[in-house]
């Protein structure tokens, strides 16, 4: 089972503490959101994490080996994109790939082939021998993501990964994202755009002046710190054809477990239901019984924006 482990990580630049005593262990396959302020220690955290800087103290520790003592073991099957790097522009994804590849020591007899997985996972392989420097920023993006992906890596870091880019690349490396969980991959991604760690993560961690506030489910975070009751949970629930009608709507209320519905736009609703797993679960089937065109059901975003600000106040 994969997993991430920072004990008593702490980073200090002369008189400024980047991180401070981070405990924070991560087992399974899942998506983990790392959220919090500029400044709060996000990449501090990733960087330490893939062994590009050392820890003043503490110890980071992936699949129980240690990055610093035991770097080979601990990096051998993690992919990382940390402030995307650029690409050569006359070069091809095949060529750029195959260089990292030969740097990364992937034999020469799995290159072909570890390459074209690679890119076939970002969705690319109709551009993998076209010249990179034609590509959107979000085609960019994926290639940088497919270069992680070389090792075949149970344990993926993302820093950002869609900062800098315009709405339909940011949408095409989201479901990238969501897609590397059917591989048994844990991906440990820091943000600080909400709606994605909503509509991406399992899983929240925010952090702030170095301190870890919280980690738990989505669905457990919201519903302690959002201001939406201990006993509450606020999902947000998407439908492929307009929901209309006071009926419609009545009968989504009289479901069993659901506390409320307002209306987001004519094909979302924001229901507040009940708290527990159990619960979001049994919601989730009588909705769908219900055959309305349910194709999404989620922890809203707004719910967890209530939590970020709630939490997180003294850098705003």
């Amino acid at each position: 089972m994969p997993s991430l482990e920072a004990v008593k990580l702490t980073k200090k630049y002369g008189d400024f503490t980047a991180l401070s005593d981070l405990n924070l262990k991560i087992e399974g396959v899942k998506c983990v959101g790392y959220l919090g302020p500029n400044g709060a220690g996000k990449t501090t955290t990733l960087k330490i994490f893939t062994d590009m800087i050392r820890a003043t103290s503490g110890e980071a520790l992936i699949n129980g080996h240690s990055v610093h003592r035991e770097k080979r073991a601990a990096l051998a099957r993690v992919g990382s994109l940390i402030e995307s790097p650029e690409i050569y522009p006359s070069f091809t994804p095949r060529e750029a790939l195959g260089m990292i590849a030969e740097i990364r020591g992937v034999p020469r007899s799995e290159r072909k082939q570890k390459i074209e997985d690679a890119v076939s996972e970002v969705k690319m392989e109709e551009w993998i021998d076209k010249r990179v420097g034609k590509f959107s920023k979000g085609m960019k993006q994926r290639i940088n993501i497919a270069a992680a992906l070389l090792s075949d890596p149970d344990v993926v870091i993302l820093d950002e990964p869609t900062t800098g880019l315009d709405p339909r690349g940011m949408a095409e490396v989201r479901d990238i994202v969501k897609s590397l969980k059917k591989r048994d991959r844990l991906i440990f991604m820091s943000s600080h755009l909400l709606p994605e760690v909503s509509d991406v993560c399992d899983e929240v961690a925010m952090i702030d002046h170095g301190k870890l506030l919280v980690y738990d489910t989505l669905a457990n975070v919201t519903s302690k710190f959002s201001g939406s009751g201990a006993n509450a949970n606020v999902v947000e629930a998407g439908f492929s054809r307009e929901v209309d009608g006071v009926s419609t709507i009545k009968a989504i209320e009289s479901l069993p477990n659901v506390l409320a519905v307002d209306r987001i736009d004519s094909k979302n609703l924001r229901l507040t239901i009940k708290a527990g797993i159990e619960v979001q679960e049994q919601v989730l089937s009588d909705l769908a019984a219900l055959r309305l065109g349910l194709v999404s059901f989620r922890p809203s975003s707004s719910a967890l924006e209530s939590t970020y600000l709630n939490l997180i106040k003294d850098t705003l």
